[in-house]
């Protein structure tokens, strides 16, 4: 069995990929938009945090996220993300993949990819790091021209805040080239 180590930093901030089950691509449907929304605001009522910067696109979701003082369970808020957006999938009646035998009884469906990957943010330089990851992300995918043109993405607010001019992304930073980041393969 895999040995995963979690750093768990009170008040800290995180970066985090989470996957769809066999890369199925519904996070950027109508339905897939509507049940993580809802899901972040009713974990987030539940659980505070902030989201700093994050990115849907059609088979992952990035998300920095920076937790109260005193508080360290981001786990505990990814999963009920994770288990709020599923059961709001499966209520509409929306397809989930199919599953082993043995994943079924573990409690895993056919929506998320069990776990996510995260990174502890140590200081200002790595969260800029993180956030222009995640910024760019769907320039990196090639599914705009224009890290702009993606309509589901905290860039558009990062712009808004003056942190970003608008033909930001051309050219990937060379800090986000490096490094793991936990994307699909």
């Amino acid at each position: 069995m895999s040995d995963y180590r979690r750093w768990f930093v009170a008040g800290g901030t995180f970066f985090f990929t989470v996957v769809t089950y066999a890369r199925r691509p519904i996070l950027t449907t109508e339905d897939g938009r509507l049940f993580l929304r809802n899901a972040i605001k009713s974990v987030q009522g539940r659980h505070p945090f902030t989201v700093v910067a994050n990115v849907l696109l059609p088979d992952h979701w990035h998300l920095v996220m920076q937790l109260p003082t005193n508080d360290h369970q981001y786990s505990l808020r990814m999963k009920q993300i994770k288990a709020e957006f599923s059961d709001q999938w499966l209520a509409a009646g929306l397809p989930e993949a199919p599953v082993t035998q043995s994943q079924r009884q573990r409690g895993e469906r056919g929506i998320w990819q069990p776990r996510f990957w995260e990174h502890a943010v140590r200081d200002e330089a790595d969260l800029e790091r993180c956030a222009d990851y995640v910024h760019r992300n769907p320039r990196k995918h090639q599914l705009v021209d224009r890290v702009a043109d993606w309509p589901w993405s905290s860039f558009h607010r990062f712009v808004r805040l003056g942190q970003y001019e608008a033909d930001w992304g051309r050219i990937a930073p060379k800090c986000v080239e490096e490094g793991d980041w936990g994307e699909p393969v």
